[in-house]
């Protein structure tokens, strides 16, 4: 899942991102509302966690681009005015979610997850295919009922590759929505991360490479 956390402080920025990050998400982050619209023109974000009181250009504001541009990004608006009125104005303007800071970072991950399922053709919250079972909120794998511990990055990839439902993934798919803006496109990292999750589920048939197309579970 790849989510843009757009906060203008930067220590509560950078924290919520470490924890999402640890979530096997990929997470890049944007201080004010100028920087946000230009991550969402070049970007196709699952969601966006997006404090509403923003420099520059406003959090509504954005907001409204993000509405506009008619993807499917989904919105968690933060906000410190929790108010009724507050909370429905944020609604009305297109946000799909809405929470007051001082906030739970549980609450805000799980938030995260459950927009992260309404932004793409609706997935469950436990993924299964082929003996794989994900679990995308306890953050677990099993094989045969044999636990896997994967890295955050192996767990990305096979989440991707078993929300496909058989279908093949490509691997800029996957490195799109498993690493951040920073990532090399020219780099290995899909290739040897794929190698990785094969030797670890200690079956190189789960994920197949579809020759000029990408990876699947078949």
């Amino acid at each position: 899942m790849r989510v843009l956390v757009v906060e203008d402080e930067e220590l509560i920025a950078q924290a919520v991102a470490t924890g999402l990050r640890r979530l096997a998400m990929a997470v890049d982050v944007a201080l004010d509302g100028h920087e946000a619209l230009a991550r969402i023109d070049v970007n196709a974000y699952d969601v966006v966690v997006l404090d509403r009181d923003l420099p520059g250009v406003h959090g509504d504001d954005v907001c409204r681009a993000i509405v506009a541009s008619d993807g499917d990004s989904r919105v968690l608006m933060l906000t410190a005015s929790g108010g009724v009125l507050d909370r429905v104005t944020g609604l009305d303007l297109g946000a799909d979610d809405y929470l007051v800071k001082p906030f739970a970072f549980a609450e805000l991950s799980a938030r995260v997850r459950a927009l992260g399922r309404r932004a793409r053709p609706a997935a469950p919250p436990v993924l299964e295919r082929a003996g794989l079972r994900l679990d995308t909120s306890r953050h677990e794998v099993y094989r045969e009922g044999r636990f896997v511990h994967l890295s955050r990055k192996e767990f990305g990839v096979l989440e991707e590759l078993l929300r496909a439902d058989g279908r093949p993934v490509s691997a800029e798919h996957l490195l799109e929505k498993v690493w951040d803006e920073n990532i090399d496109p020219f780099t290995g990292v899909v290739r040897f991360t794929i190698k990785q999750l094969r030797r670890k589920l200690e079956d190189a048939s789960l994920v197949e490479t579809v020759t000029g197309v990408g990876y699947r579970v078949p």
